[in-house]
């Protein structure tokens, strides 16, 4: 028998950045949880304990703070473009770099119509995400853009059914003919390689995230993978840009209670929200010529 070494992986995670632009009195604020890691020829660091070939991931952190302040922070996807890039040129073993970006959103502290200079607070809610890799060299790189949300949490007081479903000997599930319907969406998409370097990543994210918004709210749902497959098909007809999204739902589900025993009616107005267990509905809508992904998704786990 003979053992070898498989795929794998280093880097340096969860780097919390922070950029405040000073350049006027009204200040702006980035803030970014960014994770690093290098994929290549590092076999000789597993099997015989060198180094040479590593690039530290204290080197990967330093980096990460030092392009925000000479690189700037413009957004996650352009930042992250930088810094992938970079790392693939930094060390001669690297085949691929991955820059998984979070970014969390602040507010300006409400004080007259424009809110504070520079007082902020955090907002609640989703956190964008981008996920760049850098792939080869010269004529060969490839460079993937994988963009989105996670912690997007929707629901609909109505507008949602769910009936005629499959009943076995162990079905009690009534059908529901309005129902709740709530999820905490994570929702990513695939730009075209193509459209890397023309694309305006803060803009195509807000209109993303809206369009996904308003389709689930104005659409009549007779299930979750209904309105996941209605919130996917609108993106992608709305940007060209797009080959693919994906999403991973929980279903928050809303059971309401009975309140008889009290001698109390309940016309669905008082429910019981239950986080677990829970529904986990998934799926990937595309474009039917959608070109390859390549290495786009690799270790980018929670999808079906």
């Amino acid at each position: 028998m003979s053992v070898v070494l498989g795929p794998n992986q280093y880097g340096k995670a969860e780097n919390r950045v922070v950029r405040i632009y000073r350049d006027t009195a009204r200040h702006e604020i980035r803030d970014l949880n960014v994770s690093t890691s290098l994929r290549g020829d590092f076999a000789a660091a597993h099997t015989h304990g060198d180094q040479s070939r590593v690039l530290p991931t204290d080197t990967q952190k330093n980096t990460a703070f030092a392009f925000a302040k000479e690189k700037g922070i413009v957004s996650p996807e352009e930042y992250a473009l930088v810094l992938g890039a970079h790392f693939l040129d930094a060390a001669e073993a690297t085949t691929a770099a991955r820059v998984a970006v979070e970014e969390y959103a602040w507010d300006r502290i409400p004080v007259g119509p424009q809110g504070h200079d520079h007082a902020f607070m955090r907002r609640g809610g989703d956190t964008r995400t981008t996920v760049v890799t850098v792939e080869g060299r010269g004529d060969d790189r490839r460079t993937w853009v994988v963009s989105g949300l996670q912690d997007l949490v929707v629901l609909k007081s109505t507008g949602s059914e769910f009936i005629g479903f499959l009943k076995d000997s162990y079905t009690t599930l009534p059908e529901a003919q309005d129902r709740i319907l709530a999820t905490s969406l994570v929702a990513r998409w695939r730009y075209e390689e193509s459209a890397v370097g023309s694309t305006e990543w803060n803009t195509a994210f807000d209109d993303i995230r809206r369009i996904l918004l308003e389709t689930f709210a104005t659409t009549y749902s007779r299930a979750l993978q209904e309105s996941l497959y209605a919130m996917g098909r609108a993106a992608l007809e709305a940007h060209a840009e797009v080959a693919e999204i994906w999403f991973s739902a929980p279903n928050k589900h809303h059971f309401l209670v009975d309140l008889s025993p009290f001698g109390v009616e309940n016309p669905g107005e008082v429910f019981i929200a239950a986080d677990r267990p829970y529904g986990l509905i998934e799926a990937t809508v595309t474009r039917d010529d959608a070109s390859d992904p390549g290495n786009a998704w690799l270790a980018t786990p929670g999808f079906c």
